[in-house]
C-alpha cells in the first residue's frame, strides 16, 4: 500500500473514534510502531485535531465536532462507483430510492472531462435487465419492497423479530421469528427465518411482510441452538450438489427460492448446495430434474435420492434417442 493511501485510510479510521493508540494503528494497518508514529505526526501536521495523552494507558484523543474535508475520488474510482450505479438500474436494491440524486452528486464533483467520460460510459455499457431499445427504461428507479429497509435496520440490532405475513389478502399471520438471511432470488427479495411457533425454517417473500419490529417475547432457543438445528438439517439433506463455473453462472440466473450456494473454490470457481426434497412430491422431483440438467455437465452429485436419479436417467435417455 502506498504511503499516501495509507495515511488517508488512517485519517478516516481515527476520524470515527474518540480515542486510539499507536498499538491499535499498528494492528489495524500492519505497520511498525515507528511508521505508525511518523504517519500520526504527519496527520497532526496537516491540522487534524488530535490531543496527546501520556502514560501507560495513554494515546490520542480526537477533538469533537471536527470533520475531514470532502472526499475526493480518482478518475478510476469515480468510474467504478458510476458503473456500479449503472449495473443497479432496474434492480430492486435497498436504500436506493434516491439513486438519481446520488448519481447527480457524483457527476457534480467530476470535472468536465470526467463528466463526458461518465456519460459515454452510460451509452456504452449494458447490463442484464437494461433495454437499449427503450431509453426511458434505463431511467427507471425501481425500488425494493417497502419492508426491506425496515428489516435490514432491525436485523443489525436484533434478529429476534415480530412480523406480519400476509400470503393472501385479508389473511394476515403474526409471526415470532429469528432472522437468518435476507437475499434476492430470481428477482425477488426473500427472508430466511426460523419460525418459533412452527419450529421450522421458512423462506418468506419480503413484499408479503409488514409491521416488522423487534420481538418482545423471550426466545425459545438461543441463536447457537437455531444454527445447530440448521446444520443438522443440512447434514440430513438428501440432495447435495457440487457445481463448476458454468453451473454457478446458471445457478445465479435461475434457482428455486431458498437454496443458498456456498462457494468452495478460489475466485468463486466452484460451489455446493444442499436441499431436503420430499420424494413423494412427483411434481417437485420433475422440476428439480429439469433444473439440474439446465445447470450443465459440470454438476456432481454427492447425494441424490433414488427417485430423482431415476427421473434424471429417464430424461437423459430420452435426450439421446430424440
Amino acid at each position: 500500500m502506498k504511503k499516501t493511501e495509507r495515511v488517508n485510510l488512517i485519517m478516516r479510521y481515527i476520524n470515527n473514534r474518540a480515542h486510539f493508540t499507536i498499538a491499535e494503528i499498528q494492528r489495524e494497518f500492519k505497520i511498525s510502531r515507528a511508521t505508525a508514529i511518523r504517519d500520526i505526526n504527519e496527520i497532526q501536521a496537516m491540522g487534524f485535531p488530535l490531543t496527546t495523552e501520556l502514560g501507560r494507558g495513554g494515546g490520542y484523543h480526537v477533538l469533537q465536532n471536527q470533520y475531514l474535508p470532502a472526499a475526493r475520488f480518482t478518475p478510476d474510482e469515480l468510474k467504478a462507483i458510476f458503473i456500479s450505479f449503472i449495473a443497479s438500474k432496474n434492480s430492486q436494491l435497498p436504500y436506493l430510492q434516491n439513486r438519481r440524486s446520488i448519481t447527480e452528486k457524483l457527476i457534480g464533483i467530476a470535472s468536465q472531462t470526467q463528466q463526458d467520460e461518465l456519460i459515454e460510459l452510460n451509452n456504452i455499457l449494458l447490463f442484464e435487465n437494461t433495454n437499449p431499445a427503450n431509453p426511458n427504461l434505463l431511467e427507471l428507479d425501481d425500488t425494493a419492497p417497502p419492508e426491506l429497509n425496515q428489516l435490514i435496520s432491525l436485523a443489525v440490532r436484533d434478529k429476534h423479530l415480530r412480523m406480519t405475513y400476509e400470503p393472501s389478502p385479508g389473511w394476515p399471520q403474526l409471526l415470532d421469528v429469528f432472522l437468518l438471511h435476507i437475499f434476492n432470488s430470481n428477482a425477488q427479495w426473500l427472508v430466511e427465518v426460523y419460525d418459533f411457533d412452527t419450529d421450522e425454517f421458512r423462506y418468506l417473500p419480503v413484499d408479503l411482510l409488514r409491521d416488522s419490529a423487534i420481538s418482545e417475547h423471550e426466545m425459545k432457543y438461543s441463536e447457537q441452538e437455531i444454527l445447530n438445528k440448521k446444520r443438522i438439517g443440512a447434514r440430513q439433506s438428501n440432495l447435495v450438489v457440487k457445481l463448476d463455473t458454468t453451473g454457478i453462472q446458471r445457478f445465479k440466473r435461475m434457482h428455486p427460492p431458498g437454496i443458498i450456494l456456498s462457494f468452495t473454490g478460489m475466485f468463486q470457481s466452484s460451489g455446493i448446495f444442499n436441499v431436503q426434497l420430499d420424494v413423494t412430491d412427483v411434481e417437485a422431483l420433475s422440476y428439480y430434474a429439469d433444473w439440474l440438467l439446465f445447470l450443465g455437465k459440470g454438476v456432481v452429485f454427492e447425494r441424490i435420492p433414488e427417485e430423482l436419479r431415476l427421473i434424471l436417467e429417464d430424461r437423459l435417455t430420452n435426450l439421446r434417442f430424440s
